[in-house]
This record gives C-alpha cells, sequence and structure tokens, in this order.
C-alpha cells in the first residue's frame, strides 16, 4: 500500500493531478459485495421496483436458481439511462418476478430442446467424417501428409502444422480421458491406435470441427453436399453451432443472447427456408433455424421439438418473443411448420 501511495504522489509531481487519479484508482480494488440472505435478495428487488405478490414462490425460486445466475433474466427489465447506453438499478414499470420466472424457465426448455436436437447431427457428423476419411486411410487423422493443406506446414509435403498438432493434442487428450470398452479394446490390441470411423466417437464437438477443417477438399465437399451447401458454408456451420451446442450443454442463458460467429448462407435463390435465418443470424432465432434445416434436410432427429418448445415463449409484453429475433410469422415458415399447434 505505502507503495502505490508513493507511486501515486511520484507521477502526481511529473504529470500532473489527473494521471495520479487515475493510478489510484486503478490500484485500489473495488470492496467485494455484501452477502444477502434470500429475504434481502426479494427485499432488494422490491426496493428496485420489482413486483413480487407471492414471496414464498420468490424464495422457492432463489432456493434453486442462484441469484446471480437470474440477474441474466431480469436484466432486460431494468431502465436505460438518458443515454440509452447503460442499464440502471431500477426496474420498468410492472416488471413482475413471475414473469423473470417465466422466462427462466422458458430458456430452461429451450437449452434442453437444443442439445436433443443437436445430438443427431452431432451423431451424423461423425458417421460421415468417420466413413468419408476412412476411405483414404484407417489412420488418417494419424498422418498429416493424407489430410488437407492446413494440416501441413507451408511448402512441406508431411510436415504437421501447428493447427494440426494442437489437433492431435487435444485428441489424445480425448483418448485418455475415455472409459470407453473399444478404447481399451484397441490398446490392448491395437497398441491404442484407433481407426478414425472408431476415433471420431471420443471426439467432442469442438474435434470435429478441427478434423473437418483440416480434411482434405474432396472430403469435406461430399459431406457438405448431403446438407446441399458448400464445404465452407458447412465449416461455417460447425464452428458458429459448435458455440450454441456449449451454451446448451453448460447452462447459459440462450434465449436473448447475441451470438457474434456468424455462419455462411447459401443464396436466398436456391434456399428460400434459410431467408429468416439471415435477418437473425447474430439472435436465438437464426442459429435456432440452423440447427432446423440440417434436421430436415438429414432427415433426422425430432423436427417438431423446436417449434412447439418455441411456441410456450411466455407472453410477456415488455420482452416480445421478437427479442430472440423471432418474426411475428415464425409458425408459417417452411422449416417451423412441421408442427402445428
Amino acid at each position: 500500500r505505502h507503495h502505490d501511495r508513493f507511486r501515486c504522489f511520484s507521477e502526481q509531481s511529473r504529470a500532473g493531478p489527473l494521471f495520479a487519479i487515475c493510478v489510484k484508482r486503478w490500484s485500489v480494488p473495488q470492496p467485494s459485495k455484501t452477502f444477502k440472505t434470500h429475504g434481502e435478495q426479494i427485499a432488494l428487488l422490491r426496493c428496485r421496483g420489482m413486483q413480487i405478490n407471492d414471496v414464498s414462490y420468490a424464495r422457492r425460486v432463489l432456493e434453486r436458481v442462484n441469484y446471480y445466475r437470474f440477474s441474466g433474466y431480469w436484466y432486460s427489465f431494468r431502465q436505460l439511462d438518458s443515454d440509452g447506453r447503460h442499464r440502471l438499478d431500477v426496474f420498468v414499470d410492472g416488471t413482475n418476478f413471475t414473469d423473470v420466472a417465466a422466462l427462466y424457465d422458458f430458456d430452461e426448455r429451450l437449452r434442453s430442446a437444443v442439445f436433443d436436437c443437436l445430438t443427431p447431427v452431432e451423431l451424423a457428423l461423425k458417421a460421415m467424417l468417420g466413413h468419408e476419411l476412412g476411405r483414404l486411410d484407417p489412420l488418417v487423422h494419424l498422418r498429416p501428409a493424407l489430410l488437407g493443406a492446413g494440416a501441413r506446414q507451408k511448402r512441406s509435403a508431411a510436415k504437421p502444422s501447428q493447427q494440426y498438432q494442437m489437433r492431435l493434442d487435444r485428441y489424445n487428450k480425448e483418448l485418455s480421458f475415455s472409459r470407453e470398452d473399444f478404447v481399451k479394446h484397441h490398446q490392448r490390441k491395437y497398441g491404442g491406435q484407433l481407426p478414425i470411423w472408431a476415433a471420431v466417437e471420443v471426439m467432442d464437438w469442438g474435434s470435429l470441427a478441427y478434423l473437418y477443417r483440416l480434411s482434405p477438399i474432396a472430403v469435406c465437399d461430399v459431406i457438405a453436399a448431403r446438407m446441399k451447401l458448400t464445404a465452407a458454408q458447412l465449416g461455417s456451420w460447425i464452428r458458429a453451432l459448435n458455440i450454441v451446442r456449449n451454451y446448451s450443454a453448460h447452462h447459459a442463458r440462450m434465449f436473448n443472447r447475441v451470438y457474434t460467429l456468424k455462419p455462411r448462407l447459401p443464396k436466398v435463390e436456391t434456399h428460400p427456408e434459410l431467408a429468416a435465418a439471415k435477418k437473425a443470424l447474430n439472435r436465438c432465432f437464426g442459429q435456432l433455424t440452423l440447427i432446423q434445416y440440417l434436421l430436415t434436410v438429414l432427415g433426422i432427429g425430432d423436427r417438431t421439438l423446436l417449434p412447439r418448445t418455441l411456441s410456450t415463449y411466455p407472453d410477456i409484453p415488455a420482452l416480445p418473443i421478437s427479442h430472440m429475433g423471432t418474426p411475428k410469422d415464425w409458425q408459417t415458415l417452411p422449416l417451423w411448420q412441421s408442427w402445428t399447434p
């Protein structure tokens, strides 16, 4: 502390008072927030303008949902400052605890539905990559010379690239963590070298994205063609949906999140069913439309699950379903007509 104060004084003498204040603020951390019981949390929310008619219900919710986690769902109900850039610690008129809880419950259903819908997509990717790469060599994933150009250093026919080495390290780590019987079988009988059609089964979605990126372009073309996409388009979808999958698997808020990784879309003339996604690629509905498209074009999974889940969005005038990027006529769109309420 004495050293920080001396530094501030020294900088003040050379650079003026303003610089000294900046250094002092940077040097001294903010005190930690104080602990609050569930009752105190409820009182604070009421003080800030949230309507809580049933205190017992609010307490039960906060006992099962962390207050800090729950705050992400009332964030959009907080008033904006005069510049419209920052949220205040005061709620807009009419904010109700039951509405916030309904949003949370909807998001919970949405996460579960997204995970269930992405599972067959992930398994299909594993099947296609394992089969198409297996045509080249059973151990193609361990031989960068047989993979795409990205797996090798520039001006080298076989020397692995840094990207390939990262993927290999990740794969070896996944292999060491696996407790699957088929892994033990290959370790005993084949020295631990799994053929590609078995290796994909220990890879997570992120590793599949790496593998696709490092695959020969001819393999990527074959797989992408099955989804009526180009290789580059499918690669961008795999990367984007990896983030969506992680949000669903790790219980992150999804419904009104901004998705910064935008996948490439084919032209509307050839894929009119994806027109709605183009307008909302950075919103939840755009990402959900990609999933719905893959389920439809591959003929896998339950294509009614996402429409059924979306139809349960709570009726909250202050936060309509459009906050997800969802258009008013979403139920009439081609990819979303597979379920009728």
